[in-house]
């Protein structure tokens, strides 16, 4: 059961927002498009990454002996912000509590509430925690409010038995010099050796470029965000007014399509086919009936596109 925790998209402008409605302050994320530690150096400061990817099912997740890369860091546990998923659908939000409550208060303003709840779970076990943060009114209404609206569910997708893939997020972070993955699906945080924050991009990508090797090569659906501070705090520190502006129209431009995420079309939509077909059928001369054969031959030319390898935007699920 999700326990009410809705599925987002991994998207950058989504993850901002959801930040700063819950009241973090000059913190943003940025989508990378490659593996070049160049690309996550250029973000300075980052405080740490989130990776989404395919949930393997032909093949065992975890283990209570050593993970597949890395080793288990069990005492660490016990002094860093590190929650069990309890619940379906949030793997999102906790890979981004995950780096954010472990920096420390003088890289990042978590905001009064985040900073109560960090200082109230911090004293529970980690399975307890993460039954702390799918019961947090707060954070899972924030969450939710970024849900695309879904007015109905295709039920065509799921014939002959078949499942959707499903997709978790995981966070990579570097703490009191190590490099740590945060998944709340692991009995505990993983240690991929000694790091500093300015080693940070070269290590963390030569770990994500093995857990990529592990895939089948025709495994494309992979995404990496970064958490870094607000660039437009960067390109006024540094005097770029161009920096500023394009800074600018990218929220402008995430606000306007997390406004459209929430809105229900489906009026729209029927109020604009409806005025379509009164069009076709007062051209005459078989018009409504060619275009309904042509909307049917294209429907079932996507559907032969996804079928050979095609994706559409990928959701988090976790």
């Amino acid at each position: 059961m999700s326990g009410g925790w809705n599925t987002i998209e991994s998207d950058a402008g989504v993850f901002t927002f959801l930040l700063n409605n819950l009241g973090v302050q000059n913190v943003q994320f940025e989508e990378l498009l490659t593996l070049e530690p160049e690309a996550l150096a250029e973000l300075y400061p980052v405080y740490g990454v989130i990776f989404l990817f395919k949930y393997p099912t032909d093949t065992p997740y975890t283990s209570t002996d050593r993970p597949l890369d890395g080793t288990f860091d069990r005492d660490a546990a016990e002094r860093l912000w590190f929650a069990a998923q309890t619940i379906q659908n949030a793997c999102g939000t906790q890979a981004l509590l995950s780096v954010l409550m472990n920096r420390d208060a003088s890289e990042v303003d978590i905001g009064h509430q985040l900073r109560d709840f960090k200082e109230f779970t911090l004293a529970l076990p980690p399975e307890f925690r993460g039954e702390a943060l799918s019961n947090s009114e707060l954070i899972r209404d924030v969450h939710n409010s970024f849900a695309r609206s879904s007015p109905f569910v295709d039920e065509t997708q799921r014939q002959g038995g078949e499942t959707e893939d499903a997709f978790h997020f995981v966070a990579y972070t570097p703490i009191d010099g190590t490099l740590y993955e945060l998944d709340g699906l692991q009995p505990a945080p993983i240690s991929h050796g000694s790091c500093s924050t300015e080693d940070f991009p070269t290590k963390v990508i030569e770990v994500l470029q093995r857990r990529i090797a592990r895939y089948d090569m025709s495994e494309i659906r992979f995404n990496l965000m970064a958490m870094v501070r607000d660039r437009r705090v960067t390109a006024r520190e540094i005097g770029d007014p161009e920096m500023l502006a394009r800074e600018e129209r990218k929220r402008r431009d995430w606000q306007f399509e997390n406004a459209l995420r929430r809105h229900n079309f489906v009026g729209f939509a029927g109020a604009v086919l409806k005025g379509v077909v009164d069009m076709k059928l007062k051209q005459g001369d078989g018009a409504y009936e060619k275009w309904i054969e042509e909307a049917k031959a294209k429907t079932r030319q996507r559907l032969e596109g996804r079928k050979k390898g095609g994706g559409e935007d990928v959701e988090m699920g976790g």
